[in-house]
C-alpha cells in the first residue's frame, strides 16, 4: 500500500480498479433491485440480503454516486441506468402528500418510518442534479433546485421540522448547516438559482461564527442558538469525522471562488479535528466522538472507528495538500489512505468493513445495513480516481 501512495498517479489508478472492478460491482449485483427499483443497502458480507427494507437516505446516496463516477471518470450505461431506476423509485415512493420524503420505506416503497430530518430530502437533491449533468436531463435539475427550496421551506417550518429538544434547551446543530454547504455545491454545477450562494454564505457565516470554537480548538456538533457553548455532555461533544467533512466542503468553495481567507478557516479545521480524531496511541484511524473538555464521551460507539470518518479524513487532507503544498498533508493523506485501505477493505469479499473496534479489528462484517452503504467509500474513490490524487503532485 505505502508504495501505491508514494505514486500519484499509481493511487489514482488503485482507486479506480477498486471502484470499478469491486465497489459498484457490488451494489449493482446485490443491492440494485431491478424488480421494484432502487438500492437494497442491509447485505451482509457476501451480499446477502439480510433485510428489504430500504434506506431512503440511500436510494439518493447511490443514485449520486453512480452519476458521479459517471461525470468523474466517463459515462457508462449500467451505472447512468441504476442511477435513473434509484431516482425513479425515489419520487414515485418516498415523498409523503406534503413533500417531506421517509426514512425507511418497504421493498415496494410502501412507507414505514418518518424522522424530522431532512437529510434524505439533501441526498434526493444532489442525486437529480448529478444525473442531470450526467445525462443531460434539464428536468432533473429543476426538480433538483425545486426540492432544494422545499428543504430551506421545511427548515423554517416547525410542522415539517419540530424542534428535537423542548424550549428549555434551546440549541443548533452542526449537521445540516454543515450538508447544506455541499448540496448547494453539487447543485450549482447545473443551476445559477440565487439560493444555492444565498445558502453556502448562510452556512459558512453560521459555521464559522457559532460552531467554532477556538477555546477547545474544534467543531462543536450542538451549540446554542447564537453559538454559545453549552457546557453539557451533548453541548461538549465533538464528532471528528463531521469537521473534517465540513473541512472539505469549505475547501472546494474556496476553490471555486479563489477565497484565501475561506481555505484558511478550512485548514484550521482541518487541522484541529485531525488531533482530535487521529488515534495515534491505538495505531491511527479517526476515532469517532471525543468531549472538547477531555470528559469520557456519553455515545456506546464512542471509541469505535466507523468507515465514513477515514473516508473523509482521505479526501480532506489530499484537498489540502492540493490546495497548499504543504508536506504535512501530504504526510496526513498516506496515513488516512493506508489505515483505511489496510483495515477496512474485505480480503475475502468484495466491499469494505463499516465498523471496527478502536484497535482496527472487525466488530461485525455486514457490508450495509439502514445507515451504511454506497457512498462515504465509492465518493472517496471517485475523487481519489478522477485526478485529484493525479494533480497533486504526490510523487514528492
Amino acid at each position: 500500500m505505502m508504495d501505491m501512495l508514494k505514486d500519484a498517479a499509481a493511487f489514482a489508478s488503485a482507486c479506480r480498479e477498486e471502484l470499478t472492478g469491486n465497489i459498484l460491482p457490488f451494489w449493482l449485483k446485490h443491492g440494485w433491485d431491478r424488480e421494484h427499483g432502487g438500492v437494497y443497502t442491509c447485505l451482509d458480507r457476501d451480499g446477502t440480503l439480510m433485510d428489504p427494507t430500504k434506506s431512503v437516505w440511500f436510494q439518493g446516496r447511490f443514485a449520486y454516486v453512480l452519476s458521479y463516477a459517471c461525470n468523474v471518470l466517463g459515462s457508462s450505461d449500467e451505472w447512468l441506468a441504476a442511477a435513473k431506476s434509484t431516482i425513479d423509485f425515489f419520487e414515485r415512493h418516498c415523498f409523503d402528500a406534503r413533500g417531506r420524503m421517509y426514512f425507511e420505506v418497504a421493498a415496494d416503497g410502501t412507507p414505514l418510518r418518518m424522522r424530522r430530518y431532512v437529510f434524505s430530502e439533501c441526498f434526493a437533491a444532489i442525486a437529480l442534479a448529478e444525473y442531470a449533468k450526467a445525462a443531460g436531463d434539464g428536468a432533473a435539475a429543476e426538480r433538483a433546485v425545486d426540492l432544494f427550496r422545499r428543504i430551506q421551506g421545511f427548515m423554517r417550518d416547525p410542522s415539517m421540522m419540530p424542534p428535537k429538544y423542548e424550549p428549555a434547551f434551546a440549541a443548533q446543530g452542526h449537521s445540516l448547516t454543515m450538508i447544506l454547504i455541499n448540496v448547494a455545491t453539487v447543485l450549482k454545477q447545473v443551476s445559477s438559482a440565487p439560493e444555492l450562494d444565498m445558502q453556502i454564505d448562510e452556512s459558512i457565516d453560521r459555521l464559522l461564527r457559532h460552531f467554532l470554537h477556538p477555546e477547545f480548538k474544534c467543531v462543536l456538533e450542538t451549540v446554542g442558538p447564537n453559538g454559545e457553548f453549552i457546557d453539557t455532555i451533548a453541548g461538549r461533544t465533538i464528532n471528528p469525522g463531521h469537521a473534517i467533512e465540513t473541512s472539505w466542503f469549505l475547501m472546494d468553495v474556496a476553490r471555486a471562488r479563489g477565497d484565501n481567507a475561506l481555505l484558511s478557516e478550512a485548514l484550521k479545521i482541518l487541522d484541529w479535528s485531525w488531533d482530535w480524531g487521529w488515534d495515534a496511541d491505538m495505531g491511527g484511524g479517526i476515532i469517532s466522538f471525543r468531549d472538547c473538555r477531555n470528559f469520557p464521551p456519553q455515545c456506546y460507539e464512542q471509541d469505535m472507528k466507523f468507515w465514513w470518518p477515514q473516508c473523509e479524513a482521505v479526501i480532506a487532507n489530499l484537498t489540502a495538500y492540493k490546495a497548499t503544498g504543504e508536506d504535512r498533508y501530504l504526510a496526513h493523506f498516506r496515513q488516512a489512505a493506508e489505515w483505511a485501505w489496510n483495515h477496512l477493505k474485505d480480503p475475502l469479499h468484495p466491499e469494505w468493513f463499516g465498523y471496527l473496534h478502536r484497535d482496527g479489528t472487525v466488530a461485525q462484517p455486514a457490508k450495509g445495513n439502514l445507515f451504511k452503504g454506497p457512498f462515504h467509500i465509492p465518493r472517496m474513490l471517485v475523487r481519489c480516481a478522477g485526478g485529484d490524487a493525479a494533480r497533486s503532485s504526490a510523487e514528492a
